[in-house]
């Protein structure tokens, strides 16, 4: 099995899921990465300062397609 790759991040106060999402991934979409990496703190909307979470490194992000079968 090969070793997961990730940042760690310590939050400032403010942080969001897809505010960090948009930092390392340049797309807001990208969040639920970050939300299953950190599982204890999927509940939280807005973080205050000095939490650790596990940033993980994703190569090609699965995201949903848009658009109609018969334009893919």
């Amino acid at each position: 099995m090969a070793k997961s790759k990730y940042y760690t991040y310590t939050t400032r106060e403010g942080d969001t899921f897809d505010l960090l999402s948009l930092r390392y991934y340049d797309e807001e979409k990208l969040a639920n990465y970050i939300i299953e990496a950190n599982p204890d703190y999927a509940d939280v909307v807005v973080f205050e300062g000095g939490v650790k979470l596990i940033i993980p490194i994703i190569d090609e992000p699965e995201t949903t397609e848009t658009k109609a079968p018969w334009r893919r």
